[in-house]
C-alpha cells in the first residue's frame, strides 16, 4: 500500500482495518458451530438451519436503525457500541437454552449491520476519494481474511478445549475490535455554507431525493449480491450433486476462497485508475461463465477449475458495492444513504440462495445454477451502463454535480 498523491492506507491499519479483521474472524469462528450449539439444545435440522440464518436476518433488520445510530454518534462510538453488544450477543447464546441461542444469534447480526455500515462510512470520509477503491476493496479483503482464519482458529481450540473455546475467541475479538476502533479519530460532520451543522435527514428523505441511483445502479448492486450469495451455495451443493465426499468439498471450497482472497487489492487499485466499470464488468461475466459452465462439470478436478473461476471473479470485485456506494453517497444524509445501499446489498444476497433454492425445487440445480448466470449476465449490463450515465446526469461522487464529467464518467 503505498503512499501515493500524499497518502498512505497504512495510517488507517489498525483503527480502520483491525476491527474489520477482528470481527470477521469472531463471525467466522462462530458461523459453524451455531447448529451445532442449537442441536445439542434441541432444536431439529430445520430450525438449526433458521438460527444459522438469524446472523443475516439480523443485520437486514438493523441496517436502517444502524444508520441512524451511527449519523447520531458518530463512527467511532458506532463501532465499539456494536463490539460490545455483539460480545453480548455470544454470551447470552452461551446460556444453557434454546431462547439464548437465538437471542444471541439475532444480537450479533443486529450488532453486525451497525458495525458494518460505521466501518463503510467511516473509511469513506476518511480517505481522499482517489484512494476509495483501494481503501474499501482492502476492506472487503480483511474481512476476507478474518472470515478464513476465524474458522480455522477456533477448529484448532475447539480440538483441544471444546466447543466453548470458540465462543471465547470470538468474544475475546470482538472486544479487541472494540478496543482497535477507539483509536480511531472522530471526523468532522459536513457543515453547510454557514459553518453550522445542517438538520439531519431521514432515510425517507434521502430515499426520495436519490431514488434514481438506487433505481438503477442499486438494482445492479442487488443482482450482484444475489450472485455472490448463489455462488457460496453453489459450490458445496453442484459437489454434493456430483459425488464429491465432505472433505473434497470443503478442500474445493477453501481454494476457491482462498483465491477470492489474493487479488482484493489490485481490484481495488484497478477500479481507482481505471474506473469501476473495469473491474464491475470482468468480475460479474467471469462469475456468469463459471456459473454457466459449472452444470457440465462431473469431476472433482473439473468442479475445481470452475469453482476457481467463481472466486477469481467474486475476488476481483471485492469492495465494489461499497465503493460504489462511497461514490453516490451525499455529504449530508451519508449514513441514512449507505444503510439503504446495505439494504439492498442484504436483499440481493438473501434473494441469490432463495432463487437457487426455488428453481431447483421446480426443475433441478443445473438450470438453477444457469439462472443465476443469467443474474450475472444482468447485473454487467446494469453497471456497464448506469454508472456512467448517471455521473453525466450530474449524479457524482458523494452525490454533487461534475463539473469534469469525461473525467468523472471514466471514473464511475
Amino acid at each position: 500500500m503505498s503512499a501515493e498523491l500524499g497518502f498512505d492506507l497504512r495510517r488507517l491499519a489498525v483503527p480502520a482495518y483491525g476491527p474489520s479483521l477482528l470481527f470477521g474472524a469472531a463471525e467466522g469462528a462462530l458461523l459453524p458451530i451455531i447448529p451445532a450449539e442449537a442441536t445439542s439444545r434441541g432444536a431439529g435440522v430445520a430450525l438449526a438451519a433458521f438460527i444459522a440464518m438469524l446472523f443475516g436476518l439480523g443485520s437486514f433488520v438493523s441496517n436502517i436503525p444502524a444508520s441512524g445510530l451511527t449519523d447520531r454518534f458518530g463512527e467511532r462510538r458506532a463501532l465499539v457500541f456494536a463490539g460490545l453488544v455483539a460480545a453480548l450477543g455470544c454470551v447470552l447464546a452461551m446460556l444453557p437454552s434454546l431462547v439464548s441461542v437465538i437471542a444471541g444469534a439475532f444480537v450479533i447480526g443486529m450488532a453486525s449491520a451497525v458495525f458494518l455500515l460505521a466501518r463503510q462510512k467511516y473509511l469513506t470520509e476518511a480517505v481522499p476519494i482517489t484512494h476509495h477503491a483501494r481503501a474499501l476493496s482492502l476492506l472487503g479483503g480483511v474481512m476476507r481474511i478474518g472470515f478464513f482464519i476465524g474458522p480455522l482458529i477456533g477448529a484448532a481450540l475447539i480440538g483441544i478445549f471444546g466447543v466453548p473455546a470458540a465462543w471465547i475467541l470470538a468474544i475475546a475479538c470482538l472486544l479487541l475490535a472494540g478496543w482497535c476502533a477507539t483509536r480511531m479519530e472522530d471526523l468532522p460532520g459536513a457543515l453547510d455554507a454557514g459553518g453550522a451543522t445542517p438538520a439531519r435527514v431521514t432515510p425517507r428523505d434521502v430515499l426520495r431525493t436519490h431514488l434514481p441511483v438506487f433505481a438503477t445502479v442499486g438494482l445492479g448492486i442487488l443482482l450482484v449480491q444475489a450472485v455472490r450469495g448463489s455462488r457460496q451455495v453453489v459450490i458445496p451443493l453442484w459437489s454434493a450433486h456430483v459425488g464429491l465426499d465432505a472433505q473434497t468439498t470443503s478442500l474445493v471450497y477453501a481454494i476457491s476462497a482462498g483465491i477470492d482472497m489474493l487479488v482484493f487489492y489490485p481490484a481495488g487499485r484497478v477500479m481507482d485508475l481505471r474506473g469501476r466499470r473495469a473491474v464491475a464488468v470482468p468480475s460479474m461475466l467471469l462469475m456468469a461463465a463459471a456459473l454457466a459452465v459449472m452444470p457440465f462439470t462431473h469431476t472433482a478436478a473439473t468442479v475445481l477449475a470452475v469453482s476457481c473461476v467463481l472466486g477469481f471473479g467474486n475476488g476481483i470485485g471485492s469492495g465494489l458495492v461499497m465503493t460504489l456506494g462511497a461514490d453516490f453517497s451525499p455529504d449530508v444524509g451519508r449514513a441514512a444513504f449507505l444503510g439503504i445501499w446495505r439494504q439492498l446489498s442484504d436483499t440481493g444476497n438473501t434473494l441469490g440462495p432463495l432463487t437457487l433454492s426455488g428453481v431447483t425445487a421446480l426443475v433441478g440445480l443445473a438450470p438453477a445454477v444457469a439462472v443465476n448466470a443469467l443474474l450475472g449476465l444482468a447485473a454487467a449490463g446494469v453497471l456497464a451502463y448506469w454508472p456512467a450515465r448517471l455521473v453525466r446526469e450530474g449524479w457524482g461522487p458523494h452525490g454533487r454535480p461534475q463539473d469534469d464529467t469525461e473525467s468523472a464518467t471514466r471514473g464511475s
